[in-house]
């Protein structure tokens, strides 16, 4: 298996110089992966400076020659395929199936689908809004990029976060997870090959609070972009006021049943959403509402379902459910499903870790919970597990007030056969993917992005090439004379008021010397 443990600066692998070290761990198992020195600062300032020279090329290439140099990277991505979805299992805990049919053939596409948008940068059309100018519109790279990205997706949002920055002509500095960095170094690895120049993409590797705060605060660094937890958001954004941000953050995204809805539909969709990667998902359905006529329903064939679950070793086909990233995760969701149970709420399947797990795994069973309260933690806060929370409501208007009725609005689902319902939901609920009778597909073309306390900007799509680059407006003059028109509400010119006579003119140096004197 591919595990090179160094960091990724300048075009190739180097050994980092920081003090201390991380550790790769296979969560199914337990078992240490890879263990090297995280980038300490001198290391973040070489990535930096690499990231820096190489803009001074990269941002002034044409969008045809990053487009096919992208294009070309999608055909190196395509080439180590398998490797990729192995890897991507080991180190991330997902099951063969998630990261062989999901995760890297998103991500090729992804790339696929960024060799074209290099080409298409949008803006208005050149032309005279006002009588005497052309306006024209420049899209413009913004400089370096200090990317951190979470260890959730490591391969997909290693490429959500460099692909957009790189079409647009900046550079980037990416830091992975700790937890799940190789598949970010294949990745730009991969970029290398492709012909793409050295030092555009760079990749540091170490934790947070000691790699991550250097890049984020370096001098250099001309935006930043950060997906996470929204408390780990919040503080990057205050530890950089005044600086290009772009926050992809928390969700607790609702999954709203009405009563008109076909059930079983609903029922398949509730369990593949919210136990996709293990729950570990910002957009996983984790709150179902269910209106009443079909709520009973629901919740038994939720059980149902969810009690059929396979779990077992991420490297065989029929596994469904692999294990949490970390036994701090496993214990982390586990002791919030024990306070929900603690206060009153129904535990109707799972809550538990699984017995006959390795020794050293991360694993916990598929969670169905009834009974909990709109103001519990269980219903407000993100557990990041498989843990899906059932309630019930009666009218269509109180299914969109419980729907909206946390600070998190990333993603969102709504499951009716009627026409108006549907259309209400899309138009009310507060958040920035509501999907209609599914829940999770992404696709390259569209964005991805939240409200509140979800963040703000966007990845994937041509949206998100907003996010990286300034818009620039350059207004010409087409005239070519030497006093325009709108001169006259600033001062009033020979031109408008030229003397006509020796008393005119004496009396208007008159006026001029008189003013002077005041001034």
């Amino acid at each position: 298996m591919w595990n090179h443990p160094g960091q990724y600066i300048d075009g190739r692998f180097v050994d980092a110089t920081g003090p201390d070290e991380f550790t790769v761990i296979d969560p199914s198992t337990g078992q240490i992966l890879v263990t090297g020195p995280e980038a300490g600062v001198a290391d973040v300032d070489a990535a930096v400076d690499a990231a820096t020279t190489a803009f001074g090329e990269w941002g002034r290439t044409t969008p045809g020659e990053r487009s096919e140099l992208i294009g070309r990277w999608a055909g190196e991505l395509s080439a180590i395929a398998d490797e990729l979805a192995a890897v991507e299992s080991r180190q991330a805990g997902k099951p063969i199936r998630l990261t062989t049919e999901f995760d890297v053939p998103g991500t090729i596409d992804n790339t696929a689908f960024f060799a074209g948008a290099a080409r298409h940068l949008e803006g208005k059309a050149s032309a005279e809004y006002s009588p005497d100018h052309t306006s024209t519109i420049r899209r413009e790279p913004i400089g370096v990029i200090g990317s951190i990205a979470p260890w959730n997706y490591p391969l997909q949002m290693a490429a959500w976060k460099i692909l957009p920055a790189v079409a647009a002509g900046n550079t980037i500095v990416l830091k992975p997870s700790e937890l799940t960095p190789l598949t970010s170094l294949m990745f730009a690895d991969a970029a290398s090959r492709a012909g793409i120049p050295a030092g555009v993409i760079n990749v540091v590797t170490g934790r947070g609070v000691t790699t991550g705060t250097a890049l984020v605060g370096h001098r250099d660094v001309s935006m930043v972009s950060f997906t996470g937890s929204t408390p780990v958001g919040r503080a990057i954004a205050a530890s950089v006021p005044g600086r290009r941000l772009h926050l992809e953050l928390g969700g607790k995204a609702p999954f709203v049943v009405f009563d008109d809805a076909d059930l079983e539909a609903a029922a398949q969709g509730a369990v593949a959403g919210s136990l996709i990667n293990t729950g570990q998902d910002c957009t996983a359905a984790t709150r179902a509402y269910v209106q009443r006529p079909l709520y009973a329903a629901f919740v038994e064939r939720v059980a149902e379902l969810m009690s059929s679950v396979v779990l077992g070793a991420t490297d065989d086909p029929a596994t469904d459910l692999g294990p949490l990233i970390s036994r701090d995760q496993q214990q982390r969701v586990a002791a919030m499903v024990d306070r929900a149970a603690a206060s009153g709420a129904t535990v109707v399947t799972g809550g538990q870790i699984p017995g006959g797990a390795p020794a050293g795994s991360s694993y916990y069973l598929p969670t169905l919970i009834t009974d909990a309260t709109q103001d519990s933690e269980i219903v407000q806060d993100e557990v990041f597990g498989p843990v899906l929370v059932a309630l019930p409501f009666d009218t269509d208007d109180e299914g969109i007030r419980l729907a909206n009725d946390t600070v998190y609005g990333l993603a969102a689902s709504a499951w009716t056969q009627g026409l108006n319902r549907a259309g209400r939901a899309s138009r009310e609920i507060r958040a920035g993917c509501v999907w209609i009778n599914d829940h999770i597909p992404i696709i390259s073309e569209m964005p991805h992005g939240g409200l509140k306390a979800s963040g703000y900007g966007k990845d994937m799509s041509t949206y998100s090439l907003d996010e990286y680059t300034n818009i620039k407006h350059v207004m010409t003059d087409i005239t070519g004379v030497a006093r325009k028109g709108w001169h006259r509400t600033v001062f009033r010119g020979h031109s408008d008021q030229g003397p006509p006579d020796g008393l005119s003119r004496a009396r208007h140096k008159e006026t001029n010397d008189r003013t002077a004197e005041q001034i």
